[in-house]
This record gives C-alpha cells, structure tokens and sequence, in this order.
C-alpha cells in the first residue's frame, strides 16, 4: 500500500504514538484501548508501553503508562457537519486518576478533550484545535 492511500483507521494494539508532552517519553506504544471494541479514538484513553525516552525525563523506557489520544489520524465528525483529522497519531501522558504527568501541551488539541472530562489537558494546551 502506498502512502497516498494510506487507511486510516483506530489507534489499536502495537500502534506507535508520539508523547506531546514534557513528561520525559518521545514515542509509546499501545497495548489497549481502555475503551470499545475495535481501539481508541480521540479523547479515548489508553494503555502503552514507553518506547524512546530523553534520559533525564519523568518516565523510563520499558514503563506502563496511560494516555490520553490528542491527535488522531482517523477522522472524527463534528456536530456542525466538518471533521477533525491530524497527519499523525499523538498522546499525552496521564496518571490512573487522569491527571497530567507532564507541565506543558505541545501542539493543536481538539475541544473535543472537553466532552471527554480531561479540561485539565485543555488549560495546559497552547492551542485549541
């Protein structure tokens, strides 16, 4: 399959995400969706394994962290009839209670996270897609 007509589809298990955050992980990947059958989409939490991390950071490689889905791929409908997509799949890390690991929000995140009860990600985001 060429890149061109790429599928887009769920954030599902051993999909490679990039960390939009400082909590100290580059790239996770996932191990399960939280929530639905078929995977996660945006605002969906998920469970992952750190990958690449800075070697001064909040996290370790090899840690099992949860996620919240900021940027997804696949697209999601909006009530006023457009559709929100991204070019690549992004997550900020969270705690079991979904409270923020890291201080800051890099990058545009959908108000849609505001639906899903996670405002907290919202205040730290520099821009509101």
């Amino acid at each position: 399959m060429s890149a061109l007509c790429q599928r887009r589809t769920f954030i599902q298990m051993r999909t490679v995400l990039k960390v939009v955050d400082n909590s100290g992980a580059k790239k996770v990947m996932c191990i399960q969706a939280l929530k639905g059958k078929k995977g996660a989409r945006l605002g969906d939490t998920i469970v992952a394994s750190v990958k690449e991390a800075h070697p001064n950071g909040k996290v370790k490689k090899g840690k099992v962290v949860y996620g919240v889905v900021v940027c997804a791929a696949m697209q999601r409908g909006r009530y006023d009839g457009s559709e929100v997509k991204f070019d690549d799949n992004a997550v900020v890390l969270v705690d079991k209670q979904g409270q923020p690991i890291g201080t800051r929000v890099f990058g545009p995140v959908p108000h849609e996270l505001r639906k899903k009860k996670h405002v907290k990600i919202l205040t730290l985001a520099e821009h509101i897609a």
